[in-house]
């Protein structure tokens, strides 16, 4: 039976000072050499638990019909993965549209090289165009118009009437010189006019002024869009196999269809959310992705909803808690979502290409079997 000991300072002249000394420093030694052993022996901080593999994914009425890949990252580290077809992990995914983001990181590079400028006028970088519809309007439209969808030029992706919808684009040769072309944009009374705007910038979802903008860094560069992301972006992420489509003249479509594998997509998403560094390598300027992440257009009809620098800012709400997702986004509910708050990137892939509610159902996979989980993981 142990003798329980008060460790303390004896009393001069009370006969306890060697008894205790003996008895302490072994006592001490032990109890230390315990909590030690438990602290090495405890779990590390539990990851989030999310059901990938049980998701209702097939099937006609399946909720989540059409997903055919998820990767959610936190604290920099896959903590679930799945895929629900048989292409797996190495494929490459077409992402469509979230390419374009791809392409305004490229923009921040060259930018950050000092070979461009966000005030660089577009007009500059083809002196040999002869431009349609010449207007000194049309002149000064700058790199930053381009990174938020924001240009005088008529162009509007969701409008089928537009003379800038991309659509009409694919059917000539010269992309850039199809966007360089366009007529100046008319606001009638019921449009809201840029000056009336927040941010003040009046906002169409244009791919043409996307693809331009890759033309723009190719030629500020001196290097092919796709060779300069290589070099500058995804080899430095260890990203190896990539497939861009091209214009009829060989550009690299910067507006979309560039194909990658759900993991480097990851990757891609956890660079913004590091503030461009990877491994102690700055591979975007800090202040840039700062920028890119930050609201710079509102998006008409979608309350809650803003444009940063070609990334989508919206307000997703789980666990009664509201917060601000930045998402890379393409047709089809493709999407790699960073939320800074609960420190995550997720990346959705689908084939729910041109279907009417297909953001609408990766956003609700998100939102109610996600974002919960990663809340709840993050205030442990």
């Amino acid at each position: 039976m142990f003798e329980i000991y008060k460790i303390g300072r004896p009393e001069e002249g009370n006969g306890e000072s060697r008894r205790i000394q003996e008895f302490s420093m072994p006592f001490l030694r032990t109890a230390f050499a315990i909590a030690v052993s438990a602290m090495l022996a405890a779990p590390a901080l539990a990851q989030p638990t999310i059901a990938l593999e049980s998701l209702p994914v097939s099937g006609k009425d399946a909720t989540y019909g059409g997903i055919t890949s998820i990767v959610v990252m936190q604290d920099g580290a896959i903590v679930a993965e799945q895929y629900f077809d048989d292409v797996g992990s190495d494929a490459l995914r077409n992402t469509r549209s979230a390419t374009k983001t791809i392409t305004g990181m490229l923009a921040g590079i060259a930018i950050g090289d000092g070979l461009l400028a966000r005030e660089s006028r577009i007009a500059s970088f083809f002196p040999e165009h002869v431009v349609r519809n010449p207007d000194p309007r049309k002149q000064a439209v700058t790199v930053e118009d381009l990174l938020t969808m924001s240009s005088i030029a008529e162009c509007d992706d969701g409008n089928q009437f537009s003379r800038g919808n991309e659509e009409r684009m694919y059917l000539i040769e010269d992309w850039p010189g199809f966007y360089l072309d366009l007529p100046v944009k008319g606001f009638p009374a019921w449009v809201t006019k840029p000056e009336e705007s927040s941010y003040g910038r009046a906002f169409a979802y244009c791919t043409a002024g996307v693809t331009t903008l890759g033309a723009v860094v190719e030629r500020a560069t001196g290097i092919a869009l796709e060779e300069y992301a290589r070099t500058r972006l995804f080899e430095p992420l260890g990203i190896a196999d990539v497939s861009w489509q091209f214009s009829p003249l060989g550009l690299a479509q910067g507006g979309g269809g560039l194909e990658l594998s759900s993991r480097a997509l990851a990757k891609l998403g956890q660079l913004l959310l590091d503030g461009g560094n990877y491994r102690g390598r700055q591979i975007i300027p800090e202040s840039w992705v700062a920028d890119t992440l930050s609201p710079h257009a509102a998006v008409p009809g979608r309350e809650d909803t803003d444009y940063g620098y070609l990334i989508w800012l919206q307000k997703a709400e789980a666990r009664g808690q509201r917060v601000v997702t930045r998402s890379m986004s393409g047709n089809g509910g493709n999407k790699v979502v960073i939320e800074p708050e609960t420190r995550s990137v997720t990346v959705i892939t689908t084939r729910n290409f041109g279907q009417r509610d297909a953001h609408a159902k990766s956003e609700r996979l998100y939102t109610n079997e996600i974002l919960p989980v990663l809340m709840d993981a993050s205030s442990r």
